[in-house]
């Protein structure tokens, strides 16, 4: 019981890459891509429940999400059919997160990914994001819209508290 939590961010981090060969938005994709999202959600849960919470299950849980995040914009992006602004905006948010990250490995010598609540809903909203273009292509833009403003709070929140906090304290809730 003890490693299962593990396992299942392993699942993901395989999942996802499995997801890079399979054709996108088909049957087979979105059931590795709910497989995926469920271990998501069940990795830390059982950690928390049998109390088997790890340093090293949380940066695991933080690479397996970056995998998954990667995975999926390698596959969806070239394919989501999006207004330029939406694109510049996805962009100035990864120059934020990598920023932050950059920021948080030197000054804290190690992987500063965090899991505030902001970074939690824009990871719940990511995660929609591809069923709703699934199934409502034509409001794509506002979808994606809705995405970059929630993952621009969660990203600058994020900066900020790297900027600010003495230490490094993965799971900070929010800097509010």
């Amino acid at each position: 019981m003890k490693q299962l939590p593990n396992l299942m961010t392993l699942f993901r981090i395989t999942g996802s890459i499995l997801l890079l060969y399979l054709e996108p938005l088909t049957p087979a994709f979105y059931i590795f891509y709910l497989l995926c999202g469920a271990s998501d959600m069940l990795d830390g849960f059982i950690a928390r429940r049998f109390r088997v919470i790890s340093r090293f299950g949380a940066a695991l849980d933080s690479v397996a999400d970056t995998v998954f995040v990667l995975a999926l914009a390698f596959v969806l992006l070239p394919m989501v059919i999006l207004p330029l602004f939406i694109w510049l905006w996805l962009a100035g948010i990864a120059v934020i997160k990598l920023t932050s990250l950059i920021t948080g490995f030197f000054k804290y010598r190690s992987l500063a990914f965090l899991h505030t609540y902001a970074n939690k809903i824009a990871g719940i909203t990511l995660f929609l994001f591809p069923l709703a273009y699934g199934i409502w292509r034509e409001h794509a833009a506002a979808s994606a819209g809705i995405l970059c403003a929630i993952a621009s709070i969660a990203a600058l929140e994020e900066l900020i508290i790297n900027m600010t906090s003495s230490k490094l304290d993965p799971d900070i809730k929010s800097w509010f």
